[in-house]
């Protein structure tokens, strides 16, 4: 008698996305070799025009990373020392470790049990403990948009606003997520992408962009990513980084976003095929009223961390992958202790939504090739870890 394998089923699958664009892949890498215009080519202010027309914005400036294109946004407004910047306790290391590398002091707010966003409320009462001990300055609030989810933006905008802060959208998850109506990247007075291989939007090593709607403010991080250069190569404005997309991945990402917005439908058509599966057996992913995520991860939470071992060790024994987004939240990592304990001396709130997510999050494999069978296999396995 024979057996049948099942297929894998990959955590993200970026070969079946390169099987329908691979002609076109390779044509604009050879684009490339031909005119020798390795940095700074056509294809990069190619992409930056399809970015910026996606996004329903005036302007984008691709950079090398999404990390970069936090780091100069920030940059772009004087952000130092004194200054707090404040962003979600759960998140990537990204979004703290920036405001450290320019010498500013990461305040970490607590998120919303349901979103997993940012907490307006713990935002607006650690803002106001900051102003009230007068040692720092409130600059600006990271807002992230976990898992593709959109914050709520129309919120974080009008604290900005009262309190003279910036706002910016760290989006590295979510291009393609909206929020009522208004695609992600028009919100906020900037907005970060990241184009990591793994994002709804990757390229093929790093890269980045920048979104915004204020010229000046582009015509700053132009000059910032490319060493603070002014009209000319060596005529240097101000002090800048070397924080360029390379016209390589900018042909990759001009070949991939003919895909996207099928690829976005796909993610919630995926989503919907979990929803279905999964509700009622563990907490599925509560999108906000209004908002569209861009599903660019599909997180669970469990009951404790013991039922999230017990499910991944059925999932390993099933052959599906998992992984935790995040272990730890950012106030517990070694880096940012120090960071945390001057953000707010006196009185600081806990974080324990934060701290409780990292015990109990899971997510599990989420990309537009996904077949409802491959979610029935993801569901099954979870389940049978219950």
């Amino acid at each position: 008698m024979s057996t049948t394998t099942p297929r894998p089923i990959a955590f993200f699958d970026m070969k079946a996305q390169q099987a329908l664009i691979r002609a076109e892949i390779d044509a604009g890498i050879a684009r490339i070799l031909d005119h020798g215009r390795f940095i700074q080519g056509p294809e990069v202010d190619a992409i930056e025009a399809r970015l910026a027309e996606f996004a329903g914005v005036g302007h984008a400036v691709g950079v090398s990373s999404g990390t970069d294109a936090l780091q100069i946004a920030l940059m772009a407004e004087g952000i130092g020392p004194g200054d707090a910047v404040f962003l979600p306790a759960f998140t990537y290391t990204a979004t703290a470790e920036v405001p450290l590398v320019l010498g500013a002091t990461p305040v970490f707010v607590d998120v919303d049990p349901a979103t997993f966003n940012i907490d307006l409320e713990d935002l607006s009462r650690r803002v106001a403990l900051v102003e009230r001990e007068g040692r720092l300055r409130p600059r600006a609030v990271v807002g992230v948009d976990l898992y593709g989810q959109p914050a709520n933006w129309p919120a974080i905008e009008g604290l900005c606003e009262k309190h003279g802060m910036f706002a910016l959208d760290d989006a590295a998850q979510a291009f393609g997520g909206a929020l009522h109506g208004r695609r992600l990247g028009a919100w906020a007075q900037a907005t970060a992408l990241s184009f990591y291989p793994t994002k709804t939007l990757g390229c093929y090593g790093d890269g980045g962009a920048i979104l915004t709607d204020d010229a000046e403010r582009a015509e700053l991080y132009r000059s910032l990513r490319t060493h603070g250069e002014g009209k000319s190569r060596y005529e240097v404005l101000r002090t800048g980084m070397n924080g360029r997309l390379d016209s390589i991945q900018a042909a990759i990402l001009l070949a991939k976003m003919p895909l996207l917005e099928g690829e976005l439908a796909a993610r919630r058509r995926a989503a919907t095929w979990y929803e279905a599966a999964l509700a009622g057996q563990v907490a599925t992913p509560q999108v906000a009223p209004g908002a569209e995520s861009a599903w660019g991860i599909y997180t669970i939470l469990l009951r404790d961390a013991a039922q999230r071992a017990r499910v991944q060790a059925a999932m390993q024994a099933a052959g599906v992958p998992s992984a935790v987004y995040y272990p730890r939240p950012l106030h517990h990592q070694p880096a940012y202790q120090a960071a945390h304990a001057r953000g707010i001396e006196a009185g600081a709130p806990p974080l324990p939504v934060s701290e409780d997510l990292c015990a109990r999050c899971l997510s599990l494999p989420m990309h537009p090739y996904l077949s409802e069978e491959d979610v029935a296999r993801v569901a099954r396995a979870v389940i049978a870890g219950l």
